[in-house]
C-alpha cells in the first residue's frame, strides 16, 4: 500500500497515453475518461510512522472527482494537511539521472608550488457523515470511519466487508468507476485496508486548460508494512507507466525484494546531440536495461540528501524535510534508550539520587527519547520501474540494502572510471552521463598530461548539470549507439557511433592564477630606507604601543 512504503516515494509518468502510475485511482463524477497525469507521492517513514504527500493532476472533464488510496488505518483531521506544490519538483530535480559537461584542462599546465613544497592540485474541519449517506454505505457493507474538509478536499475515509459493496458504493455516490476497478480493490478489501477518497470541488480549483492544480495532500499514520500498492493505479493505465519511487531513509538505501534490482549504467560519454536530447537519450538507455534484465526495478540514484556532486539543483534542507514530514516523526515509534542507573555504594546499595531527602528512595530517571534529527542523515534512493497490466503481478515491497557507490569522477582499476556499483561505507551513486570536449589549444610541453578534466578553459561559459525529467514522455525506440561515443564499455553490448564532442580551446589570454599558499616571489629591491628612518619608524611603533598601554592603565 502507498502506506507501506518507506521514506518518499515520487511516482510519475506514462509515454504517449497520459496515465502515470499512481498507488490509488480516480473516480469521476462526470461520465468521462480520467487519467492519472503527473502524480507525485512522497512517502516518509520511521518507525512504523509513515508521512505519504501526493501532488495530483488528473487530465479530463472539470465536474466533480474522487482519487480512492488504499490506507491501512482510519485517519482523522490532525493527520490530514495541505502542502505547497515546489517541493515535489525539488525531490525529483535533486535525484534524477544528470548530464554534466567536462573540458580537457590544459596538457600542460603552470607548475602550482604550494607552502610546505607539498601537493600538486589540478583543476576540477471534522463533520458526522449525514444520515442517508451513512444508512446507504451501511447496506452495502461500507462504513463511513471518518469525514472532514481540508482545502478543496472533502475526505472521507472508508472501510468495506467486500469489494463488490465499494464499488457499488462508490457508484451510488454518482462516481463513475473506471471498468474494471472491482477485482483490483478486492485484494485490499481482503486485506483490511481501508480507503482515503479524497473529493475535489472544481469550484474551489485553478484549471490550466484540462489539467486541475490541486494542492498536494500530506497524511500519515502507523503500520508495520513496507509495500506499494501499484496495481491499483493500473485502474487508470492507458499503456506502459513509468513508476517512479524516491526512499528516504536516514543512513538507509532501499530496493525492492520480489522483483530483480539492476543498477542503470552510469559513467557513459556521450556526443554533443544529448545535450539538446538529453531525455531521449536517457530513455533509450532504460529500455535497454530493462531489456538486458526483464521486469526489473533500476536503481538510479542512492546519496546523503543533503548533499550532491554534481548538483542540478540544491540539496533537501532540514525545512523541506520536516515539509515532507520530519516534523511528525517524532511521535513514531522508535527504540527507547535508558540512562544507566545511578552507582551502587561498595555494600551495593544503590546511592541516594542527589537532591532528595535522607532516607528518600532512588528513582531511576524514565525511559527517554534519541533527540529530533531533522536536519541529516537521510539517504535518497530513486528506484525505477516501467510496467503494464501484463508484466506487474504483484505490489512492490521493500527492503533495506547496503550502501552502494557509483557514478562519480573518480578513477578504478586500470585508470579507468568506476562503471560498475561498488560496495561502500557511505551511499553515493548517480546515474551520470559526460559530454568531454578535448583540450583545443595549443600544447607548449614535451610530455603532455592527457585525460585530467575539469571546468572549461578561458573564456568558455560553465554549464548546470542537467536533469532527465518528464522521460515517461520522451521518444522511444532511438537508437542508444546514436547517443554514445565509442570505445566505452557500457555494459549493455552496445557500441556507441556518436562522434566525440568537439574540441575547445581558450578564449583570449587568462590572467596569472592566484592559488592560497603558493610561494609569492619577493618584490622587487628598491631605495632602502636609511638607518635613521629605520629607527625613527621603530621607536614610532613603540610609541603607539606605550601609548596605548597607559590609556588602558588611565583608571
Amino acid at each position: 500500500m502507498c502506506n507501506h512504503l518507506v521514506l518518499v516515494v515520487l511516482v510519475l509518468a506514462s509515454r504517449i497515453t497520459p496515465a502515470h502510475a499512481f498507488c490509488g485511482f480516480y473516480v469521476s463524477g462526470a461520465d468521462g475518461k480520467l487519467f492519472n497525469n503527473a502524480t507525485q507521492v512522497v512517502l516518509m517513514r520511521e518507525g512504523t510512522r509513515t508521512v505519504l504527500s501526493m501532488q495530483n493532476a488528473y487530465q479530463g472533464p472539470p465536474e466533480a472527482f474522487a482519487m480512492v488510496v488504499p490506507v491501512p488505518v482510519v485517519l482523522h483531521e490532525k493527520d490530514v494537511k495541505t502542502l505547497p506544490r515546489e517541493v515535489f519538483d525539488r525531490v525529483d530535480r535533486l535525484a534524477a539521472p544528470r548530464l554534466v559537461e567536462y573540458w580537457e584542462q590544459d596538457p600542460c599546465p603552470e607548475p602550482v608550488a604550494f607552502e610546505g613544497g607539498r601537493g600538486d592540485f589540478s583543476a576540477r474541519p471534522a463533520g458526522a457523515p449525514s444520515p442517508t449517506r451513512s444508512a446507504a454505505a451501511k447496506d452495502m457493507g461500507v462504513k463511513i470511519e471518518a469525514q472532514f474538509t481540508v482545502g478543496e478536499y472533502e475526505i472521507v475515509i472508508l472501510s468495506a466487508k467486500d469489494s463488490q459493496g465499494l464499488d457499488t458504493w462508490l457508484k451510488h455516490e454518482r462516481y463513475k468507476i473506471p471498468e474494471g476497478a472491482e477485482p483490483y480493490l478486492r485484494p485490499y478489501v481482503a486485506a483490511g485496508s481501508k480507503f482515503f477518497v479524497a473529493k475535489v470541488d472544481p469550484q474551489k480549483v485553478r484549471f490550466e486548460g484540462d489539467k486541475a492544480m490541486l494542492s498536494p495532500l500530506r497524511f500519515h499514520y502507523d503500520s508495520n508494512e513496507f509495500a506499494l500498492p501499484v496495481r491499483l493505479g493500473l485502474v487508470n493505465s492507458g499503456g506502459t507507466q513509468d513508476l517512479i519511487v524516491h526512499v528516504l531513509a536516514r543512513s538507509q538505501r532501499y530496493e525492492v525484494a520480489n522483483y530483480p534490482n539492476v543498477f542503470v549504467p552510469t559513467n557513459l560519454d556521450v556526443g554533443d546531440v544529448a545535450k539538446q536530447r538529453f531525455g531521449d537519450f536517457y530513455a533509450a538507455l532504460f529500455d535497454a536495461t530493462l531489456e538486458k534484465t526483464p521486469k526489473a526495478v533500476v536503481t538510479e540514484y542512492s546519496w546523503d540528501a543533503g548533499s550532491c556532486d554534481p548538483c542540478p539543483s540544491p540539496a533537501l534542507n532540514p525545512g523541506e524535510l520536516q515539509t515532507l514530514g520530519a516534523d511528525v516523526l517524532d511521535g513514531a515509534s522508535q527504540p527507547q534508550f535508558t540512562p544507566p542507573p545511578p552507582p551502587r555504594s561498595p555494600g551495593g546499595a544503590q546511592k541516594p539520587t542527589p537532591g532528595a531527602a535522607p532516607g528518600a528512595p532512588s528513582r531511576t530517571p524514565p525511559p527517554m527519547r534519541p533527540p529530533q534529527r531533522w536536519g541529516g542523515g537521510f539517504v535518497l534512493t530513486r528506484l525505477h520501474a516501467r510496467y503494464g497490466r501484463d508484466v506487474l503481478g504483484e505490489d512492490l515491497v521493500f527492503r533495506a540494502a547496503p550502501p552502494v557507490m557509483g557514478g562519480r569522477e573518480m578513477m578504478g582499476p586500470g585508470g579507468k572510471l568506476e562503471r560498475e556499483p561498488q560496495p561502500g561505507g557511505v551511499n553515493n551513486f548517480q546515474g551520470r552521463y559526460a559530454v568531454r570536449h578535448p583540450w583545443g589549444g595549443a600544447i607548449t610541453c614535451q610530455s603532455p598530461r592527457r585525460g585530467v578534466w575539469g571546468g572549461p578553459p578561458y573564456g568558455v561559459q560553465p554549464q548546470t548539470p542537467v536533469p532527465a525529467l518528464q522521460t515517461a514522455f520522451a521518444k522511444r525506440g532511438l537508437a542508444l549507439a546514436s547517443f554514445l561515443v565509442g570505445g566505452q564499455d557500457t555494459g549493455l553490448g552496445v557500441e556507441g557511433k556518436s562522434p566525440p564532442p568537439e574540441a575547445v580551446k581558450p578564449v583570449g589570454t587568462p590572467p596569472p592564477r592566484h592559488v592560497p599558499g603558493r610561494h609569492t616571489p619577493p618584490p622587487a629591491p628598491g631605495p632602502r630606507a636609511s638607518r635613521t628612518e629605520e629607527l625613527l619608524g621603530g621607536g614610532l611603533l613603540v610609541a603607539i604601543i606605550v601609548i596605548a598601554v597607559l590609556l588602558r592603565r588611565k583608571p
